[in-house]
């Protein structure tokens, strides 16, 4: 390996004290540790002579570059879904389920017509194409060679055929026919690939993933989070004692580097960690050596077997150092892979990671957003880290700004999120509005993930929104991202409710019940509860009230709707839809309201009839009173004597309307008094 591998391996050896923290600022040539002795390493040498510069007779264009360049010129719609639901304008979701629905129908008819094409590829031998697209075409899937032979297993592999690879294998076995050395590994890597089991089709989700389509939050979150995996975390297929991997590779009459490190890498792929360490110490003692591949498998690995930060610290610095002896070059995912690991290994490993990053550096390997995913995993663990552990974040946003990324590990697609939530944490919006730059840099966008991940980047980026921005800004931001990019869940919409009444712009709320029913949350009773608390807290102007009004109308069809599956009245739900109609001149409706709460079970509170009574009193309306008063006893409310009392102060009642109220509060008093006993 090279010099600057032999020198990083040394300096892990030997790591006394922790690396320092980033240095934000400094030259061009800024650093990510600040240790004197790693970074002389780090800046490339300058040369006596001039570098000869090549002018290139012409210019070779990128085949997408007249398709990239047109796409350049065209914005973003805010106001229309995203482009992949437009095939159907019918069925452009509009809501979060609906989203679902659509992504996994549209899956689902790829599959099928996978299975069309690939099960009966007799009905599509006619390409009519123009031009002609052979990936488009029927594969093939089922051999063409019958007979018994090395030609005959090699197609096998080739296609994919696990159980007829091996049958055959077992055949020539037995014929006495030999396989070569490079056809047995070939099928070797067949076997610890699929982890001795047939390989699902296209169009077909593997077993695991059809048993998590539902448990992916759960998952996503214990990946970010780094804990050890459990029992049940475990991969679905596992490397079952004697295999016909084993058994192969046991049969084999001579073995090179290339079986071993399959086998290792296969053990590694499906749980035996600890099979896999004593085949690599047999690989050792045979005098082989590793390639970079199932160095990388074996780094990977080392949270699986070794229990104690400081146990798995020293046994990743002993991988990379074997690495160095055996001159094998590291590659991006060898320093990912060690990034990774050291992630569970507590703040130990925060200056082994620094060193890291050098290293990177100096072997001219540039970092994907996976590297600085595991960086700011090492330093940052909780909400409580001081600002120390998390400066490194400002030192990962100077790095990638205004870079352009393309896939280079899998775990790309969790930077975005996991440093959102970082911003979220420290509250720092300008932060967050610098990750979302780079996002937008590009098509760095492709690198959000998955349509939940996706989901989980905007729900915190909207949050830290409506808690540090003013609420022009929020509904702009609000506009812009809703439907086109984030369908928000009810936490979302609940954070949109707080900024409007931090911000005392309540009479917005109408329009947003409009798009919470869009959105699907109408059926959410605590969103609901909340719009109804927001708008019937205090009284505005008649006009912002007939609003209101308007708007606990349709709440209340969609109580009546939904109260089945649902939404259920409470006390506090049935008072503010009757204050909220009372207050907008529905004095009849409101009433209607009043009668709900004996159905339901509930008491009306004491200042939603002092309401009732003011609005009597308000227009004249004597028998309105009165009722109120006779519903009041019905309810054998204590309040009723005092009701009585204020219609009769208040309003000019004949002899008989005021013996009628006497009765009341007579029969009130004893029903009282029957309880208290």
């Amino acid at each position: 390996m090279a010099a600057p591998c032999v020198r990083v391996c040394r300096q892990l050896v030997g790591r006394g004290g922790a690396a320092r923290r980033l240095e934000r600022g400094g030259s061009a040539h800024r650093n990510y540790s600040t240790s004197a002795f790693l970074c002389q390493f780090t800046a490339p040498k300058q040369t006596g002579s001039a570098e000869e510069i090549v002018i290139p007779r012409k210019k070779s264009w990128d085949k997408l570059a007249v398709l990239q360049a047109l796409a350049a010129t065209v914005n973003r719609d805010h106001t229309a879904a995203h482009y992949r639901f437009q095939d159907d304008p019918y069925l452009i979701p509009r809501t979060s389920p609906e989203f679902r629905l659509y992504s996994l129908s549209q899956e689902s008819g790829c599959n099928a017509a996978k299975y069309i094409v690939n099960t009966y590829p007799n009905l599509f031998q006619k390409d009519f194409a123009e031009p002609s697209i052979p990936c488009l075409m029927p594969e093939q899937l089922e051999p063409l060679i019958n007979e018994v032979s090395e030609s005959a297993l090699k197609e096998r592999i080739q296609l994919r055929k696990v159980k007829a690879s091996v049958d055959l294998y077992d055949q020539l076995v037995q014929a006495g026919t030999p396989v070569s050395l490079e056809t047995t590994n070939s099928l070797l890597d067949l076997l610890c690939v699929y982890g001795d089991k047939e390989p699902p089709r296209e169009d077909q989700l593997e077993p695991r993933e059809a048993e998590d389509q539902g448990e992916l939050a759960e998952e996503t979150q214990k990946r970010r989070t780094g804990r050890p995996r459990k029992a049940s975390d475990l991969l679905s297929v596992t490397w079952r004692e004697n295999n016909n991997a084993e058994r192969i590779f046991n049969l084999m009459p001579e073995r090179n580097e290339r079986s071993l490190c399959t086998m290792i890498r296969g053990m590694i792929k499906h749980g035996a960690c600890t099979k896999a360490i004593n085949m690599y110490t047999d690989l050792l003692n045979n005098r082989m050596k590793a390639d970079v591949h199932t160095f990388n498998a074996l780094i990977s690995a080392v949270p699986e077997l070794k229990e104690m930060y400081n146990e798995k610290l020293d046994f990743i610095v002993e991988l990379l150092k074997q690495m160095a002896e055996q001159k094998v070059q590291p590659n991006l995912l060898t320093f990912n892979s060690a990034l990774k690991s050291l992630r569970k290994c507590g703040s130990i490993a925060r200056g082994l990671s620094l060193q890291l990053i050098n290293e990177m550096k100096s072997l001219n390997i540039e970092p994907s957003l996976a590297t600085f995913d595991h960086l700011i995993g090492i330093f940052y663990k909780s909400a409580a880290a001081n600002r120390l552990q998390t400066d490194i974040i400002f030192e990962v946003l100077d790095e990638i700004k205004e870079k352009h990324f393309v896939p280079r590990d899998p775990d790309d697609v969790y930077f975005f999120t996991s440093a959102m939530r970082l911003c979220l944490d420290l509250k720092d919006l300008e932060l967050a509005y610098a990750l979302h730059q780079i996002l937008e840099t590009g098509n760095n966008c492709v690198l959000l993930g998955d349509p939940y991940q996706q989901s989980i980047y905007y729900g915190r980026f909207f949050n830290l929104l409506c808690m540090m921005e003013s609420i022009d800004v929020v509904l702009k931001w609000y506009k812009a991202l809703i439907p086109s990019l984030y369908y928000p869940n009810m936490q979302g919409m609940r954070d949109l409710l707080q900024a409007l009444d931090t911000e005392n712009q309540l009479q917005l709320i109408p329009q947003i019940w409009k798009d919470i029913k869009q959105l699907g949350h109408s059926n959410k009773q605590v969103l609901v509860e909340e719009v109804l608390e927001l708008m019937g807290r205090d009284k505005h102007s008649p006009e912002l009230q007939v609003a209101f009004a308007d708007c606990a109308l349709d709440i209340k069809a969609v109580y009546k709707r939904d109260q089945i599956h649902s939404l259920q009245w409470t006390a506090t739900s049935l008072g503010n839809v009757t204050a909220l109609l009372l207050r907008g001149g529905r004095t009849q409706d409101a009433w209607g309201m009043l009668q709900f709460f004996k159905t339901n079970n509930r008491v009306p509170g004491k200042d939603l009839l002092d309401e009732f009574l003011d609005c009597a009193k308000e227009s004249g309306n004597k028998a309105l009173a009165l009722d109120l008063v006779k519903l009041a006893s019905a309810f054998s409310l204590p309040t009723t004597a005092e009701l009585s009392k204020r219609v009769m102060t208040e309003f000019e009642l004949t002899d008989e309307q005021k013996r009628s109220l006497e009765e009341l509060d007579v029969d009130s008093s004893d029903s009282s008094d029957s309880d208290r006993e």
